[in-house]
């Protein structure tokens, strides 16, 4: 399956080599996806660009390197100057490498287990994390999410202090501000979010049956997805602007979200969810055209300018917006 999953992201451009290509090993697929990396967003690449990354030996990097020029023979030139390795200007990458996995490898460099100081590939700045969750509450947490168990913490809450909980954790949820887990709370017996620095002392309770009401497809909110229509926010003078920043097509940006997620992530890109786009700020680049897409969902009311049409706060727990 890993396999099926890198021959996928290998993009299939004439003059590329498609029986090599098909016939890679998973290993020989990373040293070469690595290959391509290099000289597409670096623009140049030395043997030890290659034994640094993986731990080879310079003849087994030699040989990489001739097997990528088989693949690809347009795409790489040598310069005997430096001994190096170069895109040519007929360079078109073997491989996909999506925005966002090649802006975190180019900021934070490739993120090894042994690796104790991660560097940037390119001179990069960008926010110091807040709010990161301890090793020891996330690692237990994974564990469960992944093997399927319930879990017993202490946790602090706005509304109870520290307390003991046990629940059945299914999923991560990064806010943008916050790491939260989505679980099945067995003491208010609902599905609600625990926010992992408010944990201490989570133990998982290996072999505790979880039960089928405990599990994701019993969560209404996170079955429930949202379609959401952005668009420039009336009090922009230059829309066209807006539309380029977030790659509007006929000017409306169209995004999914669960119920259980939307507000944090229309609070997090600062969309104006008023119905009459009322917010002012330069903040304020975007517009929900339909506020009522939100209607009955748990984080509307995360969301900036969002009013209940019932004049009231959405109906949903207010354990969303205070755990």
């Amino acid at each position: 399956m890993i396999i099926n999953k890198i021959r996928n992201e290998i993009r299939m451009t004439s003059g590329h080599n498609h029986e090599l290509l098909s016939s890679l090993s998973r290993a020989q697929a990373e040293r070469l996806a690595h290959i391509d990396f290099w000289l597409y967003f670096m623009g140049e690449l030395g043997r030890a660009d290659i034994t640094a990354r993986f731990g080879t030996a310079p003849a087994g990097a030699t040989r990489d390197i001739a097997l990528y020029k088989e693949i690809a023979p347009s795409n790489i030139n040598f310069h005997a100057s430096g001994k190096t390795y170069r895109p040519s200007a007929a360079f078109q990458p073997v491989f996909d490498h999506p925005p966002e996995r090649a802006l975190t490898a180019l900021a934070k460099g490739f993120g090894e287990g042994i690796t104790l100081v991660q560097q940037s590939l390119v001179r990069c700045d960008f926010p110091v994390a807040l709010g990161l969750p301890r090793v020891d509450v996330l690692a237990p947490l994974t564990r469960a999410i992944h093997r399927q168990f319930p879990v017993r913490m202490s946790y602090c809450s706005n509304t109870s202090g520290i307390s003991e909980r046990i629940v059945v954790p299914f999923a991560l949820v990064d806010t943008g501000l916050r790491w939260h887990i989505r679980a099945f709370d067995r003491k208010s017996r609902s599905f609600r979010d625990f926010v992992l620095t408010r944990m201490s002392d989570v133990e998982v309770l290996e072999g505790d049956e979880v039960r089928s009401t405990e599990s994701p497809e019993h969560d209404a909110q996170w079955s429930r997805v949202i379609e959401l229509e952005l668009v420039p926010h009336p009090a922009r003078g230059r829309p066209e602007v807006v539309q380029m920043d977030y790659g509007m097509e006929a000017g409306v940006l169209r995004v999914r979200a669960r119920g259980a997620t939307a507000g944090y992530m229309l609070r997090r890109w600062s969309v104006d969810c008023s119905g009459d786009h009322r917010l002012v700020g330069p903040e304020y680049a975007l517009w929900l055209r339909d506020p009522l897409s939100l209607y009955g969902a748990e984080t509307a009311l995360l969301a900036p300018g969002y009013k209940d049409p019932r004049g009231a706060l959405p109906s949903a727990s207010p354990s969303t917006a205070q755990k």
